[in-house]
């Protein structure tokens, strides 16, 4: 531990000096940042009937962009934003992500054209990239390790709820207001966190041995990653095995490869891909997109069955997932409990989704709605359970100098999850024609079998605690 004068020294002369105790409202307030950034995923689906019919008249690609340059930006950016944290300040990370969500917000509520609106949606994802990596790295930089289970849980909770924020909100403006209405609620939110995080927000220690910026192995790493992403989200619309989507996996392995090759001969990588030996990391990153690509699985479906299956309007079917919450809110408490024995924290969460999601799909137009929210709750139960210890296992993985892009690790593999989940859902959906019921029911066994096979896969690696 340094002493008092080292402490106030120069980042350059005290590397680690003890940062500020964390307070409860810097807790809320980066909390309250992760949501916002986390319900712009989810929120737009629920407008896309509007959108249709608007003045804008965007056809199906220009829709499908609407919703998916969000994601992609976001999820592209998260490492590489980690990273940018880690070595010029994550309070200035997170401050400079809330101005471009904001004004990414600015530009779709004003947009008269779809390619305006899909530039803001990117813009807006640009901003979430900093935000999601700057808010976990601050935490894990101020809390004490007796904490951490603690705030994790926390900063997991805000990320799962903000998906259902956004379903909630996007149903209510769907249903009683424009769907300008949700880019022109974002702009005043943005300004009002960015004022709380400059006011709470305590600035953490850079040290010197933080990452560099490499600025080509950022441009190899982010091409790799939004090819990618491109071929899972576009495949439910071209196919699997569409020259288009099968030429996306193929670019984006090369860049990735590329990326890989290039920081293990630089002298600065972005990131050394060795830390990929680490056995509870690897175990936690694949349980994180698992629990994910599950979770988004049953929220792009959960929509639909409601109102076209169950025959509810926008804003009762937005309101109609909030027993997910229940699980989310109560689970992580008693999971940071069991913070020292995360084997089974972690497979029994991930087995429990699996389950419900299973549970889940054999619901149709006679379900009663008591059923139907029993098994959310077991889901919910699941999530809140495994997602706090899934979280420290990936930060943990990693030195304390590189937080950030431990958080960004941790949220690429939730939104790379995330997309995969809906995109294999849209799959099974689309070659069920018409029938909906019979395409969420094959679509929710297949992604179930898949979170349970996982969860017997990853359970021996995350409690691997020394590699």
């Amino acid at each position: 531990m340094p002493s008092p004068a080292l402490s106030e020294a120069p980042a350059e002369a005290a590397p680690t000096p003890r940062p500020a105790a964390l307070k409860a409202t810097t807790l809320v307030v980066l909390c309250a940042c992760v949501l916002v950034a986390q319900s712009m995923v989810a929120a737009i689906n629920l407008l896309l009937p509007q959108l249709t019919s608007s003045s804008l008249r965007p056809d199906a690609s220009e829709l499908l962009w609407t919703v998916d340059a969000y994601t992609i930006v976001f999820a592209g950016l998260l490492i590489p934003a980690g990273a940018l944290g880690d070595r010029y300040g994550r309070k200035g990370a997170l401050l400079t992500g809330l101005g471009l969500f904001g004004a990414g917000a600015t530009v779709s509520a004003l947009a008269t054209t779809p390619a305006l609106l899909i530039a803001g949606r990117g813009v807006s994802g640009a901003g979430a990239a900093l935000i999601m990596p700057a808010t976990l790295s601050i935490l894990m930089r101020v809390a004490t390790p007796r904490e951490k289970p603690r705030v994790l849980a926390s900063w997991a909770l805000s990320a799962g709820l903000g998906g259902l924020a956004g379903n909630v909100g996007g149903g209510l403006i769907g249903e009683h207001l424009s769907w300008r209405a949700l880019f022109w609620v974002m702009l005043p939110l943005g300004a009002l966190l960015a004022l709380a995080v400059a006011r709470t927000t305590p600035r953490t220690p850079v040290a010197q041995e933080a990452p560099a910026l490499d600025p080509l192995g950022t441009l190899l790493l982010i091409a790799g990653l939004v090819a990618v992403l491109f071929g899972i989200i576009e495949s439910p619309l071209y196919g699997w095995t569409s020259a288009r989507i099968l030429s996306a996996f193929a670019v984006g392995a090369a860049l990735i490869a590329a990326f890989a090759g290039h920081a293990l001969r630089s002298r600065a990588p972005l990131f050394d891909p060795r830390v990929f030996r680490s056995p509870r990391l690897r175990a936690a990153t694949l349980g994180t997109a698992a629990g994910f690509f599950g979770l988004f699985s049953l929220f792009f479906v959960n929509s639909q069955y409601l109102q076209y299956v169950k025959g509810y309007g926008a804003a009762r079917a937005g309101f109609a997932i909030v027993p997910l919450t229940v699980g989310m809110v109560l689970v992580p408490r008693l999971a940071a409990r069991w913070s020292g024995v995360p084997r089974p924290v972690v497979g029994g969460g991930l087995f429990l989704i699996g389950a419900g999601l299973l549970a889940t799909s054999t619901a149709g137009a006679s379900t009663p709605y008591a059923l139907y929210a029993c098994w959310l709750l077991v889901i919910s139960a699941g999530t809140g359970l495994c997602m706090p210890a899934l979280t420290l296992g990936v930060v943990a993985s990693l030195p304390p100098h590189q937080a950030g892009l431990g958080s960004g690790l941790s949220t690429s593999s939730r939104e790379i999850g995330a997309a995969l989940g809906v995109a294999v859902t849209g799959t099974v959906l689309a070659h069920h024609g018409g029938d909906f019921a019979g395409g969420m029911e094959a679509a929710l066994r297949v992604v179930g079998v898949a979170v349970v096979v996982v969860a017997a896969v990853v359970t021996p690696g995350i409690g691997r605690t020394r590699d």
